[in-house]
């Protein structure tokens, strides 16, 4: 690994002087790299296990950006080095948050999510942890959800053993549920591990599954695994009101992360799943 670093550093144009490993990656490994310019931080995975991965992470890191919302690390490059792939980012430091994390959370969101698109999806299919995630443009946000979110993972769960009956009949009863609001741009896997505090104390995002999308999808994820303050929940609504029922619609949008964990993790998710189905079926 020492090897592959001081490639990538000098692929970069900069001295490695040090590196470290750091944690969270279950996909990528990721190292610190220190220099006489300056810190970076890289990720690597197997460019044939993981095809484009970096290529898309590199384009959602920089539509967040474009939102002009929260702070999001700069891309420096990506690119391949024998049989790995890289993504080299601006290092972000970590910090205590401000007293008034949870507004300014609150208000970037919202931010972010009134940057719209005039149909759902993306130019370009992305990944979800280690898993494809499809953007294919649709009018509806209800068509979206079903045929580029749920139906491509309940398809990957049947072929792990996993069987689910009457899915026509629960895709019709959730297509009269969804509201019809206007794509926005969402972070799309924005759970607690997914922000950090900045240096100035204030929140930014990483690791990205973006694309235009109801809005409510990151609102759910937010919920699904806590470490989020109801207090932002609620300032974020001052800021861009819900449509009426939304907390209703939460382990609705859940389920779409909760099969992507039972993929993922197995059979410790099937309940989950099973519980955010009920009320449809």
């Amino acid at each position: 690994m020492k090897t592959l670093l001081h490639q990538i550093a000098d692929t970069n144009n900069f001295h490695l002087g040090s590196y470290s490993e750091l944690s969270g990656g279950d996909i990528n490994t990721v190292y610190l790299l220190r220099g006489e310019s300056g810190s970076f931080v890289v990720k690597i995975n197997s460019a044939e296990e993981f095809p484009g991965m970096f290529a898309a992470e590199a384009r959602g890191l920089q539509l967040l950006a474009e939102s002009k919302s929260f702070r999001i690390p700069q891309v420096k490059n990506h690119g391949h080095i024998g049989q790995h792939s890289y993504l080299l980012l601006e290092y972000i430091s970590s910090s205590s948050p401000n007293r008034d994390f949870a507004q300014q959370f609150a208000i970037e969101l919202a931010t972010l999510h009134s940057r719209h698109n005039s149909c759902f999806g993306l130019d370009h299919d992305n990944y979800i942890g280690s898993l494809k995630q499809l953007n294919d443009s649709r009018e509806k946000a209800a068509d979206f959800y079903i045929s580029q979110r749920l139906e491509p993972q309940f398809r990957l769960a049947a072929d792990k053993g996993f069987k689910f009956k009457s899915l026509d009949d629960f895709y019709s009863t959730i297509f009269k549920v969804i509201p019809d609001d206007p794509p926005s741009l969402i972070h799309g896997d924005l759970w607690s591990g997914n922000f950090m505090v900045s240096e100035a104390g204030s929140p930014a995002l990483i690791d990205p599954a973006v694309c235009f999308a109801p809005r409510e999808m990151d609102l759910a994820m937010m919920r699904l695994f806590g470490g989020f303050s109801e207090e932002t929940f609620e300032l974020y609504n001052e800021q861009f009101p819900l449509s009426p029922g939304w907390n209703a619609r939460v382990p609705l949008w859940q389920l779409y992360y909760l099969l992507v964990h039972l993929n993922l993790f197995g059979s410790g998710y099937l309940s989950g799943v099973q519980r955010a189905m009920r009320p449809y079926l």
